[in-house]
């Protein structure tokens, strides 16, 4: 997949992994006006600066004195300038949306609100992209884009955590699995937040051009060449992630409580009681809101109530069950296990091996208090992604100004983010990103 006439791809449509089960290739094959090697970028106004200077970074910057292949980058406006984005700058994109008809590979870095519709003209594009073969890939929000054009009706994918249950409920034809780094499902491939951006597209060149070309890529962007759910160092995290319009739902009381009093043994019977609703009814309602059944959804907040346990206290993994609302020890380490891919001893092992100046739990912490759930986690500062950013859109095309004057809309879905983490299936052993057990849907 040279930037040369007359070489070829290496395998067309890329495959889960290379140590993973290969998937089946896409019945559409690339239309001969299209080449592999030709990456467009479509970017919005409002988008973030950080994921939209990604794969600008990635496919855009010729490396070949390092071993990386060269592609070739279209840097495509999906609406009409100016495009505005984060930091208070303005860019002006060299192409339209006609020149996505030239590329093999399309990437749309991510969406400026989960709230709004993505264009119609940069949907029928992507859509007669995909119909002749390319592949899409979209990164973090992205997928919003690409579950509205249609593209990941019946498919698995993942997002943002914070933003899948929401992906979940308004695509419910999706397949949604916030806890992946990314998921390649052949001619489609999302990704979950900012850094998970930077997997997805190393995975890309690692399927196209193999382990070698995508390491030398990892030392030249001075990141991990592949990030996996066995690295401790980035531990799978779960919230309890609820679309944003549950606030004005009646609903929200019973969910509230129930996160309140995770500590007591309850079942779904006992919310759809206190909904005033019958079990099935209460279910329908609560997937229709969330995009989850209320037992898993359940399951998992008290997997999380441990979680945070097994950070903050000194509780042995039996009181942790209890104080989580497992009805026995064996009921936590099954489902933590499941969720997180290692027992809570090797967790709690594990986050204190990170910390090793903590010294353990917070002496100041008491026990009394330990056992509440923690509303927010410390956030990530934005100052050192950003000028990463504003380094990466240099030599792009992109030309880029201060924005003149206030009021300039920013993108109400990147706020300063929670840590990111690898995910995987909690099989109990080392899960690649990406990688499905089986096959969904």
């Amino acid at each position: 997949m040279q930037d040369r006439e007359g070489e070829t791809t290496e395998g067309g449509l890329s495959a889960m992994s290379q140590d993973s089960a290969a998937v089946p290739d896409a019945a559409r094959k690339l239309a001969a006006r299209r080449r592999r090697e030709i990456v467009a970028v479509l970017l919005f106004s409002g988008g973030p600066i950080f994921e939209s200077s990604i794969p600008l970074s990635v496919f855009g910057i010729d490396r070949q004195d390092a071993g990386v292949p060269r592609y070739r980058l279209l840097v495509c406006a999906g609406e009409d300038a100016p495009l505005r984005t984060t930091g208070g700058l303005e860019l002006s994109a060299p192409y339209g949306l006609e020149a996505i008809s030239r590329a093999g590979t399309v990437v749309v870095p991510a969406w400026r609100s989960i709230t709004q519709a993505p264009p119609p003209a940069a949907l029928d594009a992507l859509r007669r992209a995909h119909e002749e073969g390319a592949r899409i890939v979209g990164l973090c929000t992205g997928a919003f884009v690409l579950a509205a054009a249609g593209l990941l009706d019946g498919r698995p994918a993942t997002t943002h955590w914070m933003y899948a249950p929401t992906l979940a409920k308004r695509y419910p034809s999706v397949h949604v699995d916030p806890r992946e780094l990314f998921v390649d499902d052949g001619d489609v491939l999302t990704s979950a937040g900012t850094a998970a951006g930077i997997d997805l597209c190393l995975h890309i060149v690692r399927t196209d051009h193999g382990a070698d070309a995508a390491n030398a890529l990892a030392r030249r962007l001075v990141v991990p060449p592949r990030r996996t759910a066995s690295d401790m160092g980035h531990q799978r995290y779960l919230d309890r992630s609820l679309p944003e319009e549950i606030g004005a739902d009646p609903l929200a009381e019973v969910v509230a409580w129930a996160l309140e009093h995770l500590h007591e043994q309850f079942d779904v019977e006992t919310l759809a009681a206190r909904a005033y609703m019958s079990r099935r009814t209460f279910d329908r309602r609560f997937r229709s809101l969330t995009g989850s059944a209320p037992l898993q959804w359940l399951i998992t907040q008290r997997v999380l109530q441990a979680q945070r346990l097994l950070e903050t206290s000194d509780y042995s993994v039996d009181e942790v069950a209890g104080r989580c609302g497992f009805r026995s020890p064996v009921a936590l380490r099954g489902h933590f296990r499941r969720q997180l891919g290692a027992s809570p001893a090797a967790y709690r092992t594990a986050y204190r091996a990170r910390r090793p100046q903590n010294g353990g739990p917070d002496p100041a912490l008491r026990p009394e208090r330990a056992d509440r759930p923690e509303r927010e986690r410390a956030m990530l500062g934005a100052g050192s992604g950003e000028r990463y950013a504003a380094a990466a859109l240099a030599g792009h095309g992109l030309a880029t100004a201060e924005a003149a004057e206030a009021g300039k809309p920013q993108s109400d879905a990147y706020a300063a983010r929670l840590p990111e983490s690898p995910v995987g299936r909690g099989t109990g052993r080392p899960v690649l990103p990406g990688q499905r057990e089986r096959p969904v849907g």
